[in-house]
């Protein structure tokens, strides 16, 4: 049994030692340094997370925290944050369609300064991001987000395909043609039509070539006109008919994802797939080379690309654009330091990073050029990548766009069902008495 004094010396030996250990927590960036929570979706993590790393500061950790992977869920646990006036919530990933939402209910810290007049500079074509980059991050002619690295789609096919079908893609395809030419030499066509947002994105730029839009006049809100009931939507959806009711279908139709179709367009048997689907696929199908499930070299060799397949002959067509901006939370404790962090993480490296890594590419045109000159993709896919965001439609840009997206799914899924007679108008319709607060999602 130890004595009184004995327990006194023990007492003070273990002082020294939490003060010694308090010591080299302090000097690693102990416990008490502000952390910054960094909340990102699932594509390209590993360079976020060394971006997290990097971007800290002597003042500051940043923390990854991973999102859901769906944009709607992603949507839902931002939101829920926000609207909790989260403190924690410091620097967040926003598919472009977040950022009306959100400004419009006070969840983002507008961005002031060089960035917002870089941004506006290049919404007139005359700055550093692309425009389309740069238009999906105003909200009311001011700035609510950074824009990091900028999506599109474009038309993946097999030369062989295309060539067996008689199909020139140095010149414009529609979609018409793409489906005949696929189901008229053993081929299919791979697109996002499963009931989430990927299939509105479809819907979307169907409309727009068709020279529509879903609606319009968004800055009112609910009271936005709602345009898909038009000759455009009919057009639209007499495509989503087409496709459906074609031999060129994938079984898994109805529930296809941006991976489902991938393994189609190098089949075991078979001439493969044209399918539309977003800048990750190349760096996606060139890592699995002569792996197992992964195609050969002459099979990545047959891999061809092309704009976005035309909704009308003779119009040009509007691919879609997606990509992710980076916003700061309202309620941060820490704006100024989220902001700094923010721009690191947007720097003209990181976006390089994450193209040359995981295939996402850049939102500024410097960043295109470092791309372009790295040698590590075919310089006309990188020109068609640029070309195609400039080029492309955004989904409307409303603070109910959740409303919006979630109507159109309800009513134009599945793709078996629609019928350009009918489907247009009956989702406008219900559309509107979802805006108008009449009918519930």
């Amino acid at each position: 049994m130890f004595s009184t004094q004995g327990r006194r010396r023990r007492k003070v030996a273990l002082a020294a030692t939490a003060v010694l250990a308090a010591g080299a927590l302090a000097a690693c960036g102990g416990s008490d340094k502000p952390v910054l929570n960094w909340y990102v979706n699932p594509d390209g993590v590993p360079v976020f997370e060394r971006y997290a790393g990097e971007c800290s500061t002597s003042d500051y950790d940043i923390e990854v925290q991973l999102l859901p992977t769906g944009a709607t869920d992603q949507r839902t646990q931002l939101a829920r944050r926000l609207a909790a006036e989260d403190s924690s919530t410091d620097l967040m990933n926003l598919d472009p369609v977040f950022v009306a939402e959100f400004a419009n209910a006070g969840w983002l810290k507008e961005v002031e300064g060089p960035i917002a007049d870089k941004v506006a500079a290049s919404i007139e074509g005359e700055g550093e991001y692309l425009a389309g980059a740069a238009d999906t991050v105003t909200w009311q002619d001011r700035v609510y987000a950074i824009p990091l690295w900028a999506n599109t789609q474009v038309l993946w096919y097999r030369k062989s395909l295309a060539e067996a079908a008689g199909l020139d893609m140095s010149k414009p395809v529609t979609w018409d043609q793409v489906i005949d030419a696929a189901a008229d030499n053993g081929g299919t066509v791979g697109v996002q039509a499963d009931k989430y947002e990927a299939y509105v994105v479809w819907i979307n730029a169907l409309v727009q070539g068709a020279g529509g839009s879903i609606v319009s006049d968004t800055e009112a809100g609910r009271d936005a006109k709602v345009d898909i009931g038009s000759d455009a939507g009919r057009k639209a959806a007499a495509i989503v008919q087409k496709l459906a009711d074609s031999s060129a279908a994938q079984p898994d139709l109805s529930v296809s994802r941006e991976g489902t179709s991938l393994g189609q367009m190098f089949p075991k048997e078979g001439p493969g797939e044209f399918m539309t689907n977003w800048t990750f696929v190349y760096k996606n199908y060139e890592g699995v080379v002569d792996k197992p499930g992964g195609p050969t070299k002459e099979q990545f060799a047959d891999l061809g690309w092309a704009r976005y397949p035309a909704t009308v002959e003779g119009e040009a067509s509007r691919p879609p654009v997606g990509g992710i901006d980076i916003g700061v939370g309202a309620y941060s404790e820490h704006p100024d330091w989220a902001t700094e962090a923010a721009e690191c993480i947007t720097s003209q490296q990181a976006q390089v990073d994450l193209a040359l890594e995981a295939g996402l590419m850049p939102s500024t045109n410097a960043a295109y050029d470092e791309v372009a000159a790295s040698g590590q993709f075919p310089k006309d896919l990188i020109e068609l990548y640029r070309t195609s965001v400039d080029e492309g439609g955004p989904r409307p840009k409303s603070a109910f766009y959740a409303m919006i997206s979630g109507a159109v799914q309800a009513r134009w899924h599945s793709p078996n069902s629609v019928d350009p007679d009918s489907t247009p108008e009956d989702s406008a319709k219900y559309l509107k008495d979802v805006l108008e607060g009449k009918s519930l999602l």
